[in-house]
């Protein structure tokens, strides 16, 4: 493992465990077992060593992500367990999560570090309008955005919010309660997911699907 690579895990743990107070460049030193002033070396201030563990945050995520949607094809009955498995590799490692809410809320402090928070979210977000239009999704951009932030909240509420952390079995069981499905073509007997859907607030403060069409 690269020195920077160790310098920047050890980074996220003291984020994740002690928060954004906790992360000085003497402290990563020492929980990464490192001789004093090795951070400084690799990240003169503090601004660079937030950059150096906000990339290798991204990259441990875009890593994880990979290999959560290769165990599940990209189809429109897939979907649901492809989203949960996507969510499930961070509720698995809360570490990685709590260091990158910690990172979300110095970045609205902070413009060049939101700069750099933004432009590795958009690694992420980028992809689901293209996965939702290859699913034949009339509006890809929107409801793109509706999936994501449904997700986040699942996880922040079961991270730092009053829920419990779900089963792995559930997971894939409330992406696809906000889902709605019909019957396939003629034939096949195969459930579809009607992405004509969104996702609107509802009066219980939840979030449920009503159809665009009914909107216009």
């Amino acid at each position: 493992m690269k020195r920077s690579e160790t310098v920047a895990d050890a980074a996220i743990t003291l984020l994740a465990e002690r928060g954004m107070r906790g992360l000085t460049h003497r402290a990563v030193d020492e929980a990464a077992g490192l001789p004093s002033g090795s951070t400084s070396n690799l990240a003169r201030t503090r601004a660079a060593l937030l950059e150096l563990t906000l990339s290798r945050l991204t990259e441990l995520e875009m890593e994880v992500m990979a290999v959560a949607y290769e165990r599940v094809p990209l189809t429109l009955d897939g979907l649901p367990a492809r989203l949960a498995g996507a969510l499930r590799v961070q509720l698995d490692d809360r570490r990685r999560t709590l260091a990158r809410y910690e990172l979300a809320l110095e970045a609205t402090r902070r413009p060049e570090l939101r700069e750099i928070y933004d432009r590795a979210g958009r690694r992420f977000r980028d992809p689901a309008p293209a996965m939702l239009a290859a699913l034949g999704s009339k509006d890809p951009a929107r409801h793109a955005r509706q999936l994501v932030a449904f997700g986040e909240g699942l996880m922040f509420d079961a991270i730092a919010g009053a829920a419990q952390t779900p089963t792995l079995a559930a997971v894939p069981r409330v992406f696809a309660a906000r889902l709605p499905t019909a019957a396939g073509r003629a034939g096949l007997g195969l459930r579809r997911l009607v992405l004509g859907g969104c996702l609107m607030p509802a009066h219980t403060g939840g979030l449920s699907f009503t159809s665009i069409n009914s909107s216009r």
